[in-house]
């Protein structure tokens, strides 16, 4: 599946929704929340402060958020959302955990998503992808991801990767949902 997906790299992103799934009219979207542990090879036991997070701006405006797109007919789920997070943010690594789902309104249309999210422990930023020249990526903290990210969905699906990583934020600092 790595050689798979590292080829999208130089291929252009899929476009155009011929080969969309939908579930009672949801559009099935999927995406990962990417991160690496910045001080630390730890990566069971590793603190939240020692993370980050890869956020992506929008195509249409600065809004910062995480690679997501559509899940297609011709795919897994797991390789679409390696996929979506190759042409979007340019990197590759190991799929770990689905965070969950979420249904939101589009903010474009009138239509509903239904999104899937993971968790992607990034081994690799590559240098060229097919939407470089349509986005950025920015490395950043969890508190920062909270405070920027425009959707509010992808932030619960960022608290969802918190509680999994089994870390509760700092109460002082960042209340978290991870609640017993």
């Amino acid at each position: 599946m790595t050689l798979q997906i590292k080829k999208l790299a130089t291929s252009p992103s899929r476009s155009g929704r011929h080969l969309q799934r939908y579930n009672q009219g949801f559009r099935l979207v999927v995406g990962c929340i990417p991160y690496r542990i910045k001080q630390s090879n730890k990566i069971e036991g590793s603190l939240i402060e020692d993370l980050e997070v890869l956020l992506i701006s929008s195509q249409k405006s600065s809004s910062m958020m995480f690679p997501k797109g559509g899940w297609e007919l011709d795919e897994e789920i797991e390789l679409a959302a390696l996929r979506e997070t190759l042409e979007e943010a340019g990197v590759t690594g190991s799929l770990e955990h689905k965070l969950g789902e979420w249904i939101f309104k589009s903010k474009r249309q009138e239509k509903f998503h239904e999104a899937s999210m993971y968790s992607l422990l990034v081994t690799e930023e590559l240098d060229v992808w097919p939407e470089k020249d349509l986005r950025q990526r920015v490395w950043m903290t969890i508190d920062k991801a909270r405070q920027v990210c425009a959707r509010s969905w992808m932030k619960e699906a960022l608290d969802a990767f918190v509680c999994q990583r089994g870390q509760k934020a700092d109460e002082a600092r960042a209340p978290s949902p991870c609640r017993l």
